[in-house]
């Protein structure tokens, strides 16, 4: 009778364990595309205007419903062209920049993720006065 009862503890312990370990190898599943470096970077501040902006996230994403702009001052893109997603890294985007002027710029951007999360925001970088790079 001992060894029953130890028996259908064991099988219960066993059960529990192997139903947590499907709840931690699951989590992934229900995370989403995070942003996890950016060129030019989050509040940069640059010596000479960038010739793309470029976004790495930690996970596919869906070029088909991606969006990629750069915004001037007065909030309108500085550029037509449309982001692509890098062929041999479908985990970023780029979009290429004609020569932009020295002042603050708006990165936006909105992104789904194969699992059909939506990621949707923004940064700012700033491309120096040519005369402010000459100090250093």
């Amino acid at each position: 009778m001992g060894s029953m009862i130890v028996s259908v503890h064991a099988k219960v312990l066993a059960s529990i364990v192997i139903a947590l370990s499907m709840i931690v190898h699951t989590a992934p599943v229900f995370a989403h595309a995070q942003l996890i470096k950016a060129e030019p970077a989050r509040r940069a501040t640059l010596d000479k205007a960038p010739t793309e902006v470029r976004l790495w996230f930690n996970e596919e994403i869906e070029g088909a419903y991606t969006s990629l702009s750069v915004l001037g001052a007065n909030k309108k893109p500085v550029t037509d062209a449309k982001p692509q997603v890098v062929s041999d890294d479908p985990k970023s985007i780029v979009l290429p920049l004609s020569e932009l002027r020295p002042g603050k710029y708006t990165v936006k951007f909105r992104v789904l993720s194969v699992d059909g999360h939506i990621v949707d925001e923004s940064f700012n970088f700033k491309v120096k006065n040519k005369g402010t790079a000459q100090g250093k």
